[in-house]
């Protein structure tokens, strides 16, 4: 279960109490906290995050649309399970909206922007290596998505969403104990920040396209050895 928290110690942008739950079960479901077929009784979540039940039949709702859960006839919704199969095409999906969203953003992108992703990625680094890998992941998210939200483009941050909340449940490996693997990824999404400011829709698109790509290394083990973007 979630670890109980009070709403009012969410961040600030939860406008409503189905949001804060969202947000909590999302990453409980992230973090491995629940795990893969783990039912999602209402009333037990209810009582965990202190609240009723219905933000919490809302909330459920919204991961069963973003693919993080299922509802199963006369038993309720579970968390669903994942596999590689699913990881290539979660990233192959990634690559093809994320790609245009940068080039657009790459066009359009302003000094406001510019420092908004700056501040998001001085975050992860402060936070990068701790114990707590939420943090992190947070700012990552919140780095991307200054990034996508400059692109103007209601319709593609509707797509990109859901495949990023989906392949969220692979992220927390990325912010694990320091190493080659996430200096690579940091230096990546600095690239990715330099090709934005420069207004470099090319470059931008290149150094998305390595971001996503060091996922291969991240899952050799997984991916036998072979690059996410490779046909199976």
């Amino acid at each position: 279960m979630p670890r109980a928290r009070a709403p009012e110690a969410g961040r600030i942008r939860h406008r409503t109490m189905a949001e804060f739950a969202l947000e909590e079960l999302r990453e409980a479901i992230i973090m491995g906290e629940l795990k893969p077929g783990t039912p999602l009784r209402l009333d037990e979540l209810a009582r965990s995050l202190g609240m009723s039940i219905s933000p919490i039949r809302e909330a459920v709702r919204q991961l069963e649309a973003l693919g993080l859960a299922k509802h199963v006839p006369h038993q309720g919704a579970r968390v669903l399970d994942f596999d590689i199969d699913e990881l290539r095409d979660l990233f192959a999906v990634r690559l093809t909206l994320e790609s245009i969203a940068v080039r657009r953003a790459a066009e359009r992108f302003t000094e406001a922007d510019a420092e908004q992703a700056a501040a998001h990625l001085d975050r992860l680094e402060a936070a990068r290596g701790g114990t707590d890998v939420r943090e992190p992941m947070r700012a990552h998210t919140d780095f991307h998505f200054t990034l996508y939200e400059a692109a103007e483009s209601s319709w593609l941050l509707g797509l990109i969403r859901p495949a990023w909340d989906r392949s969220e449940r692979f992220r927390p490996t990325l912010f694990t104990p320091a190493g080659e693997l996430q200096k690579r990824h940091a230096e990546l999404d600095r690239q990715l920040l330099a090709a934005c400011t420069a207004r470099d829709p090319e470059a931008g698109a290149a150094a998305l396209y390595e971001h996503l790509e060091l996922a291969s290394l991240f899952f050799e083990t997984e991916l036998g050895g072979h690059g996410i973007f490779e046909p199976r």
